[in-house]
């Protein structure tokens, strides 16, 4: 039933409907005018706090977490808002109203290779590559609460009568842990309408579930004098698709190396660099990074190097077994396809994606997470049986135990009841200058889930490169100042 109401509900939403007001027209261009600069400021000093999940330490405990919240408290100070700051989430509000409308963003932010930026990736590059913002979380999603903070400014400035108080909510651990935001939403009452500006325009009303399948592949004693794989690693965090992929063959003889030159020529997208040290040969492979929901955005260094060297049948140690699976049940598709049943997908919500994203080294062997991003139309119980199924298969044929399995599966997302989508659509095609504007399903996860009768609007742009988790995030100058627009006008229409 919940479907056919979203099926409904995509058919009769029109942008066009209703233009937005004049007033929202004329203070959103008062607030790109006055608060471009100032807004450059604002990201400058809460892109500078590392904001990184530290392992073992809370984010109440981390310091640079503390240090980003005190700069985000002065900002908000400064421009006349009250805070408050209840551990894991921050309060930025303006306005006394008991009716409220939520924004909902997180300061934290994944990892990032310092030798793949030009500058630290915690300093706002504004020279590097003019006419772009870079720097970790300009994208995702310190950008998204600079434009909040000055969409409310705007608004307070312009004296703006409002019926609703506004409410920024900034959660410390988005990337990393939901738990410390539902024990916050079990003592906190939310407001009754939320919007989320962590994805992608124009307003994302379905999001895939988020879930990992965990393997470990036992270390096993192997010849020295045999042809072998001697180490294979790659990727850096769960949610990126890897960039770097490397291999050590052991005994690898010139033929050999000459074959799997040959093979890499065929290899597009894909640098592969060779090395030879006297019987071992090193292979290391770079792809293209990219967000784990949008796996056809990047190339996956460790499936495709895996794929290279897919010549033989490897010996079942720890990285042959390893490169074995990957062939076997990976491959460099992005669907599952090769993964058994799996694969499926959505009218609405697209395919489900799976993606090998991170290995591991472990004292007794090697772990693979392989990311899985998936859409309505299986249970949670058909799938993991599916997945199992081919485990077991794999583990009896190969003569492998894996000594550590782990689904972890999660529940897609579908919003149809939220009253603000269609203000929201109208907003972005005045815009954007596009008609029949309609609601979209996104690969990611937000918190919009939950929050009641949220949906998500930008701050990426559907034409534009989706840079979140890579080691290139960014956002133009242009599409940052555009989104104060939109973000100011939309709250002006809804909280008026």
């Amino acid at each position: 039933m919940k479907y056919i109401i979203l099926l409904a509900l995509l058919l009769n939403f029109n942008a066009n409907a209703a233009d937005i007001s004049k007033s929202a027209r004329s203070v959103a261009d008062y607030a790109a005018e006055k608060y471009s600069s100032a807004m450059i400021s604002s990201l400058a000093e809460l892109v500078k706090h590392n904001t990184v999940k530290i392992d073992g330490i809370s984010s109440i405990d981390n310091p640079s977490h503390q240090a980003f919240k005190q700069a985000l408290k002065k900002q908000a100070l400064a421009l006349g808002f009250d805070f408050q700051d209840k551990g894991y989430v921050i309060i930025v509000g303006y306005g006394k109203s008991e009716s409220r409308l939520g924004l909902i963003t997180h300061g934290d932010v994944q990892p990032a290779d310092i030798k793949k930026w030009s500058k630290s990736p915690f300093e706002l590059d504004t020279t590097s590559e003019p006419g772009r913002l870079v720097g970790r979380g300009t994208l995702d999603d310190k950008g998204s609460i600079t434009n909040a903070l000055y969409a409310m400014k705007a608004i307070k400035d312009n004296k703006i009568k409002l019926s609703k108080r506004i409410e920024l909510y900034v959660y410390m651990a988005e990337e990393s842990d939901w738990g410390p935001l539902e024990e916050f939403i079990k003592h906190n009452t939310l407001p009754a309408v939320n919007i989320t500006l962590d994805a992608d325009y124009p307003v994302v009303i379905a999001e895939k579930a988020y879930g990992t399948i965990s393997l470990s592949f036992p270390n096993k004693a192997i010849r020295d004098d045999s042809l072998y794989l001697k180490s294979f690693t790659g990727g850096f965090f769960g949610s990126q698709i890897p960039e770097d992929a490397y291999v050590l063959i052991a005994n690898a003889d010139v033929a050999i190396e000459r074959k799997l030159r040959q093979r890499a020529k065929l290899h597009l997208g894909i640098k592969y660099k060779f090395n030879r040290e006297g019987k071992d040969l090193t292979i290391k492979a770079l792809g293209k990074t990219a967000h784990s929901s949008k796996p056809e955005t990047g190339v996956n260094a460790i499936s495709h190097l895996a794929d290279l060297i897919s010549l033989q049948r490897w010996p079942n140690n720890a990285e042959g077994a390893l490169v074995n699976f990957i062939n076997d049940h990976l491959g460099t598709t992005l669907y599952g396809e090769k993964f058994g049943n799996i694969a499926y997908q959505d009218d609405f919500m697209g395919p489900m994606t799976v993606a090998a994203t991170v290995l591991k080294q472990q004292d007794d062997g090697i772990n693979l997470a392989i990311n899985i991003r998936r859409p309505k139309g299986k249970t949670t119980k058909q799938l993991d049986d599916e997945i199992n199924s081919v485990l077991r298969q794999w583990q009896q044929e190969n003569k492998v135990k894996l000594f550590a399995l782990n689904n972890k599966i999660t529940e897609p997302f579908v919003q149809t009841a939220a009253p603000q989508i269609e203000t929201l659509l109208s907003v972005y095609g005045h815009y954007t200058g596009q008609k029949e504007v309609k609601p979209i399903s996104i690969g990611g996860g937000t918190n919009s889930r939950m929050f009641p009768n949220a949906v998500s609007f930008g701050p990426a742009m559907p034409d534009a490169e989706y840079t979140a988790h890579t080691e290139h995030e960014y956002i133009t100058l242009e599409h940052f100042i555009l989104n104060l627009k939109m973000y100011t006008a939309a709250l002006i229409e809804l909280a008026k």
